[in-house]
């Protein structure tokens, strides 16, 4: 059998062979495809944190952990060294003060000054925003995953269970819309959860190695959940692209051969969704080739 890390270097290999070159939002630059998907069987415990370079799955279910907390602001993931989404406010906080702060300069004040935190730190109402406390035009909130996690226990058969973010209401506040924007699930008749992400966007060389860990941590949390078994992870992608400062570091990828998979689980069952940490996660057998650095394109 083929090693399911093929489908994503494959999927490099495509996008930076035969992409349509496109100038981005960022000015970078890009080589892009439309419309892609690879599909990941987690039912033996295995995760597609990907092999053929070091993926920081601690850092992906860190992000995961902070969108199911409601949270917009990066004060918290900071203290937890996530620095994923430092980019954007530090871009904004230069742009409106002119002040030409470095990073780590930026991120500590972050850390250390909550009046500082609240002013420059928040995205806006970014995924977890919308995911737990989505705002209805009567006012309503509206907890998508709460409603997620009670339809998997008590009408599994339902083509009705997801949550997205693309709300169109709120984009402009959002220091970036969302990227991963809808997570559909479906249950089997086997007691098997099954989940599709679609990507509105997507940068394969950085991103996607995230969006695929922290999907696969939360299928795993909501499967424990809603008392049921991890089936397939479904990845599926819209605008999936290349930037161009990424092509010597994709070829570098693409010359590794991919390693045996590892497996994820969880040490204990969580009283609810909200009471995951990361230290409730068990990730063994992995043994990737070395990291490859890529800038971010803002």
């Amino acid at each position: 059998m083929r090693h399911p890390e093929y489908q994503y270097l494959d999927l490099l290999e495509t996008v930076l062979d035969r992409g349509d070159e496109r100038v981005d939002r960022t000015g970078v630059g890009t080589r892009s495809v439309f419309g892609a998907m690879v599909r990941f069987d987690l039912s033996g415990g295995q995760v597609p944190i990907l092999t053929t370079k070091r993926v920081y799955w601690k850092t992906a279910v860190r992000e995961m952990l902070w969108f199911l907390t409601g949270g917009t602001n990066i004060q918290p993931l900071l203290r937890d060294n996530v620095r994923i989404w430092s980019d954007w406010p530090l871009a904004s906080y230069r742009r409106e003060t002119g002040d030409p702060i470095e990073q780590a300069a930026f991120e500590q004040r972050i850390v250390e000054d909550d009046g500082f935190a609240a002013r420059w730190g928040d995205l806006g109402p970014v995924y977890g925003k919308q995911w737990r406390r989505w705002l209805g035009s009567d006012g309503q909130e509206h907890d998508q995953i709460a409603t997620l996690i009670e339809t998997l226990r008590t009408n599994p058969s339902s083509r009705r269970m997801l949550f997205h973010a693309w709300n169109v209401a709120e984009i402009s506040g959002m220091a970036l819309p969302p990227c991963h924007m809808v997570y559909q699930f479906h249950v089997s008749s086997r007691g098997a959860l099954n989940c599709l992400i679609f990507q509105r966007s997507c940068d394969l060389f950085l991103g996607a190695p995230f969006n695929f860990t922290g999907g696969a941590a939360l299928l795993l949390m909501l499967a424990q959940q809603a008392g049921l078994e991890p089936g397939e992870l479904v990845w599926m992608g819209g605008d999936v692209h290349i930037y161009n400062n990424h092509h010597d570091q994709v070829r570098a990828q693409l010359a590794r051969e991919p390693r045996a998979m590892p497996t994820m689980r969880l040490v204990r069952k969580a009283d609810s969704i909200d009471g995951y940490t990361i230290d409730d996660f068990e990730v063994t057998g992995y043994d990737p080739h070395p990291s490859i650095h890529g800038d971010v394109a803002v």
